[in-house]
C-alpha cells in the first residue's frame, strides 16, 4: 500500500483535487501515460498504476470539444485509478478536475518535465515496494563502499564502527540495519527513524553522533556492497590467510560478498574493515591481489620448469 499523502510530500506534488483515500494499492511502480485511453481504447489499460499527463496528452484534451472531452473523462475516471498527475506545472481542464471529483479520484500537479517525474515517481515507488528485512547490525559507508558489519552481541561492531567514524568515515545504521532489495542486484540499508544517528557503547550508553562529529559522519542510507562477520578468534581454528576462497552471504536473494574476521586483543578492528573496503573496490576493477599472488608462483614454477629442462637437453 502506498500512502497518498506521503507519495506527494515526497514528490513535490500540488493537490489540484483532493480524494477521501489515503492509501492505494499499487503493486508495481510502473507508471502509465493515458493517451490512448483518451482516444476510447481501453484494451490492456493499466488503470492500477499512477496516471501521468504529460504535454501530448493534455494537448489532445484541449483539443477536444467539451462534451466529447467530458464523456471521455468520464469513462476514463470510471476506473479504479490511484491518482493522475498532470506534469510541466500544466493546469488540467475543469472536465478533468470534476471527473476527478465525481470518481473520488486525487489529481496533482509536478512542476517537473515528464521524464523527470517519471523517473523519480518509479524511483520512489520502487523503494517503497521492495522488499524488506530487518538484520542485527551496523552498516557503515567507508571509501564510498557499504560495509555491513555482523557478529554476535558484544563483539565489537560498535565500537569498530566508532572508530571508522572517528577516521572521517560515516555511519548508517548501529544494531538494526532495515533492507529494501531496489533492484535484483542492489541491496539498500538504512536506520529506522527512531533510533537514527544513535549508538550505543558498552559503559557509556547512548551516544549522537551526528551531534558529536557533524552531519558528516552521517548518511540516511547505503548501498550493502560487503559483509563484515566479526567473531572471535578460536585458537586452532583455520582461517583464510591468503583470500583465494571467496565466501558470499544470500539477503533477499541477493548474493554479498561475506569476509570472515576473527577478533582478538590488539587487532585494529577500523583500519582491518578500511582495507577490506578497499580491497573490494579494487576486486570491482578486476584486481585481485590473491590471485596476483597467485599468477606469479605459477609463473616462476613454469620459468623453473623450462630452466630445468632446458639445462637438461644442454647436457
Amino acid at each position: 500500500m502506498i500512502n497518498a499523502q506521503e507519495f506527494a510530500k515526497a514528490l513535490k506534488l500540488t493537490v489540484l483535487s483532493p480524494s477521501t483515500r489515503e492509501e492505494w494499492d499499487i503493486r508495481s511502480p510502473d507508471l502509465n501515460r493515458p493517451g490512448m485511453q483518451f482516444c476510447g481504447f481501453y484494451e490492456f489499460f493499466a488503470y492500477e498504476r499512477p496516471q501521468v499527463i504529460g504535454k501530448q496528452e493534455m494537448a489532445y484534451l484541449d483539443e477536444m470539444d467539451p462534451d466529447t472531452r467530458s464523456a471521455r473523462l468520464d469513462t476514463y475516471f470510471s476506473y479504479q485509478i490511484p491518482c493522475v498527475v498532470c506534469c510541466r506545472g500544466m493546469n488540467p481542464p475543469e472536465e478533468l478536475l470534476s471527473a476527478a471529483r465525481r470518481h473520488d479520484v486525487a489529481v496533482y500537479r509536478s512542476e517537473e518535465v515528464t521524464t523527470t517525474f517519471s523517473l523519480e515517481a518509479i524511483t520512489y515507488l520502487s523503494r517503497c515496494l521492495a522488499p524488506r528485512v530487518t538484520m542485527h547490525g551496523v552498516l557503515v559507508d567507508v571509501y564510498n563502499t557499504g560495509v555491513l558489519i555482523t557478529g554476535n552481541s558484544g563483539v565489537g561492531k560498535s565500537e569498530t564502527a566508532l572508530e571508522l567514524v572517528k577516521r572521517g568515515h560515516m555511519l548508517v545504521a548501529d544494531d538494526v540495519v532495515d533492507i529494501c532489495r531496489v533492484s535484483k542486484d542492489r541491496l539498500i540499508g538504512e536506520c529506522p527513524e527512531m533510533i537514527r544517528h544513535f549508538m550505543e557503547i558498552r559503559g557509556i550508553g547512548i551516544i549522537d553522533i551526528r551531534a558529536m562529529f557533524g552531519v558528516g559522519a552521517v548518511a540516511q542510507s547505503k548501498s550493502i556492497d560487503l559483509v563484515m562477520h566479526l567473531e572471535n578468534w578460536v585458537e586452532g581454528k583455520e582461517y583464510d590467510r591468503l583470500g583465494l576462497t571467496e565466501e558470499s552471504m544470500t539477503i533477499l536473494g541477493v548474493k554479498v560478498p561475506k569476509q570472515r574476521t576473527p577478533v582478538r586483543p590488539g587487532r585494529n578492528l577500523a583500519i582491518i574493515v578500511e582495507v577490506a573496503a578497499r580491497n573490494y573496490s579494487l576486486k570491482q576493477l578486476g584486481y585481485s591481489a590473491a590471485h596476483e599472488l597467485d599468477r606469479r608462483l605459477v609463473e616462476i614454477q613454469r620459468q623453473a620448469q623450462q630452466d630445468a629442462r632446458k639445462q637438461n637437453a644442454d647436457r
